[in-house]
């Protein structure tokens, strides 16, 4: 795995100063082959997804493998309030090969395993929302049969369309579900952020069916977070461990131009940060990834920034 997918000059760059006050200078870019897993425990393991064939297969708008990039280059610009003694790391980037979809999600999976059972804690970066397949296989791999895995995904869409012409980015809850019906575990999914003008009736249905928890777009903002939060509460309190997924696209469009597929009718930034903040607090969160990332369509890098910005609060809160 080279340490990037895209030959370009190394992201992590921004203003010099003698005391590490900015993340380029914190952060320690490390090749796969080259990494001390035993030094890991603890960590903070950023790793990218550059793959938007999921997002093609789904009809979307391409580019999106460049956002593991777009977000990096944001993101080492921020300052830095972590720990000295705090472990920051660049794993790389999975990178899906033509269309070998099913194998960039395989192959996302095994090191999202071996990182956790390093004892890192792995923040992905994409890509299509198909990381999630990736993402949530790999975890469940490493927490065995016995621990109740939650989801938690902030998004516009419910991704929740059977793969009938193979998996894609519209598709990863379906395959979870059925995975978990076939290893015989609960499917336990919440979707923060559901537009009805962004789903058609059958995925609701499917939904309903498949016992998934939803807060709508409408319900989802400060001024009811009274609500949302006594929701949030309840979902982790019934699972041990949580997967936390967030999909750019859920955004306004005047927060995130720079996505598959932009509405100006989703939500804003406060309420997934308190949101975020809850879960951290709650001690069991596992794995977090942003999907959707589209640099192609980005305007003034406004959606990196905002991407760039959200894995600056989780690992910051996280680290605490």
């Amino acid at each position: 795995m080279k340490n990037f997918a895209e030959d370009q000059e190394n992201p992590w760059s921004g203003r010099i100063s003698e005391n590490q006050l900015y993340l380029h200078e914190k952060v320690r870019p490390v090749p796969w082959d080259e990494m001390d897993f035993q030094e890991m425990e603890g960590a903070i393991a950023l790793l990218g997804y550059s793959c938007d064939e999921g997002v093609q297969r789904n009809q979307g708008r391409p580019g999106a493998r460049k956002g593991p990039y777009a977000i990096r280059k944001a993101l080492g610009k921020l300052p830095n309030h972590l720990s000295q003694n705090a472990k920051f790391l660049d794993v790389g980037d999975v990178i899906c090969k033509g269309n070998a979809l099913e194998e960039a999600q395989s192959n996302l999976a095994e090191k999202v395993t071996r990182l956790l059972g390093s004892g890192a804690f792995p923040i992905l970066l994409g890509g299509g929302h198909d990381i999630a397949y990736g993402h949530y296989t790999g975890i469940r791999s490493h927490l065995g049969n016995s621990v109740r895995l939650g989801i938690i995904n902030f998004d516009a869409h419910l991704d929740l369309r059977p793969p009938v012409n193979g998996p894609n980015s519209g598709t990863p809850f379906f395959q979870i579900a059925q995975d978990c019906r076939t290893q015989g575990f609960i499917f336990q999914y919440m979707c923060l952020g559901v537009r009805e003008d962004a789903n058609n009736a059958q995925l609701f249905k499917t939904a309903q069916e498949l016992g998934v928890t939803i807060i709508n777009r409408s319900d989802f903002h400060m001024s009811n977070w009274s609500t949302v939060k006594g929701h949030l509460i309840e979902y982790l309190n019934s699972v041990d461990a949580i997967y936390t997924t967030i999909d750019l696209d859920g955004f306004s469009s005047a927060f995130a131009p720079g996505v598959s597929a932009a509405s100006p009718m989703g939500y804003a930034p406060d309420i997934v940060l308190q949101s975020l903040d809850l879960i951290i607090t709650s001690n069991k969160l596992v794995g977090l990834d942003l999907a959707e990332m589209n640099p192609a369509h980005d305007i003034d890098n406004q959606t990196a920034k905002l991407a760039a910005s959200l894995v600056h609060f989780v690992i910051h809160q996280w680290s605490k």
